[in-house]
């Protein structure tokens, strides 16, 4: 089922200078600031819809639906879809051009910031965005922090963001995105796209990334995320020099003693030195050193 409508005029999906006309013929246009460019490539948006792989009637969150067209890729195979967008004036083009599937509660749009907006809303097993790079790192980590788990994200994200995603322990691009990832997701990139592929083209490849959900993901205790932030916010530094700044501010010692005995015997008891850096740990290590600090540490504020 398709849901363009023959008496609306639907935009060309497949080319630039008409999606351009279409929007002007409304007094639209595209905002640099919240990373709008369209996938005109219609074989990708193909190939990125049947990388999702959900069943009929499943229900799907859709970040950045822009004019709809990987959201008719979507009800294509029927799906239940809840789209999340910021820009008003595609709101209004969504509403109507979606009329029908909104009406039967096949679509729901959710306008704002999707920041804001999406803990407020039923979770759903499948997750598809082309994600601006400003928000599509910080976004999946709220995801992960706040325990929030899909069966299978597809997102589309500038090549460098799709890098940090999937690297792994001892990687040049790993970083903590990579080690929040790791923690309930297996995570490939599947496509790259040149600027060609978009419209208006960016200057940068973009990449699709596949994130699968682990049959069961790894438990972190309290202060987790917070460590992991830390031990990689000077990612050059040692973990014995990150650690020290991390727990003089964020925690208090058990019955009193010295930070760096107490930090040290952390360490050894989960067998990791020193001396390493966060960019080697992977993500057993770093909830163990989690779990290890807990028994010498109460930290502020929990």
């Amino acid at each position: 089922m398709l849901p363009l409508r023959d008496d609306v005029k639907t935009p060309d999906y497949n080319s630039g200078p008409a999606l351009k006309a279409f929007l002007q013929e409304r007094g639209f246009a595209f905002r640099k600031r919240w990373g709008q460019n369209f996938l005109i490539n219609p074989s990708a948006r193909g190939a990125i819809a049947a990388k999702l792989d959900f069943a009929p009637n499943d229900a799907v969150w859709e970040i950045g639906p822009g004019l709809g067209s990987m959201t008719v890729e979507l009800f294509k195979n029927n799906a239940r879809v809840s789209a999340f967008e910021v820009d008003a004036g595609f709101c209004s083009i969504i509403r109507e051009l979606f009329q029908a599937e909104i009406a039967g509660k096949k679509l729901q749009l959710i306008q704002g910031d999707v920041r804001k907006t999406w803990k407020e809303q039923p979770a759903a097993p499948y997750l598809l965005g082309n994600l601006p790079y400003t928000i599509a790192l910080l976004l999946l980590g709220n995801f992960i922090e706040s325990g929030v788990f899909f069966k299978r994200m597809v997102v589309t994200v500038q090549k460098e963001a799709a890098e940090r995603i999937t690297s792994r322990p001892g990687d040049k691009n790993y970083s903590a995105i990579s080690l929040l990832c790791s923690l309930a997701y297996t995570a490939k990139i599947f496509m790259t796209l040149k600027g060609a592929s978009f419209y208006p083209a960016p200057r940068v490849d973009s990449a699709c990334v596949c994130l699968d959900l682990l049959e069961k993901p790894l438990a972190v205790p309290p202060r987790f995320f917070t460590l992991v932030r830390s031990l990689f916010a000077a990612r050059r530094k040692t973990l014995r020099n990150n650690l020290e700044y991390f727990l003089s501010h964020s925690a208090i010692l058990k019955g009193g003693g010295n930070i760096k005995d107490a930090m040290q015997a952390a360490l050894d008891g989960c067998r990791i030195a020193g001396n390493r850096r966060a960019e080697t740990l992977g993500p057993f290590e770093a909830a163990s050193l989690a779990r290890e600090l807990e028994r010498y540490f109460e930290w502020n504020g929990l």
